[in-house]
């Protein structure tokens, strides 16, 4: 890590922390600790795929980052194969101007060796326009194979681990949406190699709760090893709400009450935005007997899988659309 890159982290680590604290007490958003790493996120964060649609302007996607933090949420997600590389390009320019040091940043990549690995992060640096990135993910963990690539010699985990010791990324996680399995079996391998995770991504909603449960299976893996929890799909990509036994708050709201540090969730627009925002505000946890009340609503129209294509179906599965990606 060169002299700036050194001053950079030491001013994120420092004053980040500070301003998330003091934000917290105006009781205007929630926050957690991340897990292990200590860091402290908006129970709510804001999803990057959705900012770099085609119906969405770059004008707009720079409105709603910007309208996100400036409203306490904190934690930004994003991806190096998002929308070809638009969801970062945009994310960057919304971070100009101070935003940056006001956020946790996290992208993801794809490329199973160290090579491609590197390339993708070094590609995404560039377009998010900084010089590190706070926690950096290899991305779609959905073959049981995919652990031993990813922990081979020269794989794409040697790979982060230069890259976090040259100072390019500060903590290393991973995510994945097929299976519960094939996560426990990545949190075995990197127990084999000597390795914890900072952070585990997946899908964590009410239709879960039903077929092939992250909820069941993994969360308690992962508040064993205090790994930080990132919960995705709250709404399914929104194919939960078709259900029609459940609304979009109720989906929050459920997904918010598991312990877990921050459910990221999609914003393609400025009311998007601000239900998300109001759901961080007002959220009060589930007592039992309404969370028991909505599995009960759910599980007539879950236990197969129907509302979560991403387990049942390869729609969401970027790697097996574009397999080059993996290197």
């Amino acid at each position: 890590m060169n002299r700036r890159q050194f001053l950079r982290a030491a001013v994120a680590s420092t004053i980040i922390p500070a301003v998330m604290s003091a934000r917290a007490e105006t009781g205007d958003m929630q926050y957690r600790r991340l897990g292990r790493t200590g860091q402290r996120v908006s129970i709510v964060g804001l999803g990057g795929a959705h900012i770099g649609l085609s119906q969405v302007s770059e004008a707009d996607s720079v409105r709603i980052v910007r309208t996100a933090i400036d409203n306490g949420i904190n934690f930004m997600d994003n991806s190096w194969d998002y929308n070809g590389g638009q969801s970062e390009t945009r994310m960057g320019n919304a971070l100009r101007d101070g935003y940056r040091y006001r956020v946790f940043l996290m992208t993801k990549l794809d490329g199973h060796d160290a090579k491609t690995a590197t390339a993708q992060l070094d590609q995404s640096l560039r377009r998010l326009q900084v010089d590190h990135i706070d926690l950096i993910q290899l991305h779609e963990v959905i073959r049981m194979d995919d652990p031993e690539k990813i922990f081979a010699p020269c794989g794409a985990l040697e790979g982060m681990l230069k890259a976090r010791q040259a100072g390019k990324v500060r903590y290393i996680g991973f995510t994945g949406h097929k299976s519960p399995e094939i996560h426990l079996h990545m949190l075995e391998t990197a127990s084999r190699n000597n390795f914890t995770f900072d952070t585990v991504q997946m899908p964590l909603n009410v239709m879960d709760a039903h077929y092939e449960s992250f909820e069941k299976l993994v969360l308690p893996a992962l508040a064993q090893r205090d790994i930080g929890v990132l919960g995705m799909k709250p709404l399914g990509a929104q194919v939960i709400l078709q259900s029609g036994v459940v609304n979009a708050p109720e989906c929050l709201r459920y997904a918010l009450s598991l312990p877990i540090a921050v459910v990221i969730t999609g914003c393609d627009s400025m009311p998007i935005l601000h239900q998300a925002i109001n759901a961080a505000r007002n959220f009060r946890p589930l007592v039992e007997i309404e969370r028991a009340a909505l599995l009960a609503r759910t599980a007539p129209v879950a236990s197969n899988g129907k509302y979560e294509l991403y387990k049942t179906t390869h729609h969401f599965d970027g790697t097996w659309q574009n397999p080059q990606w993996l290197g």
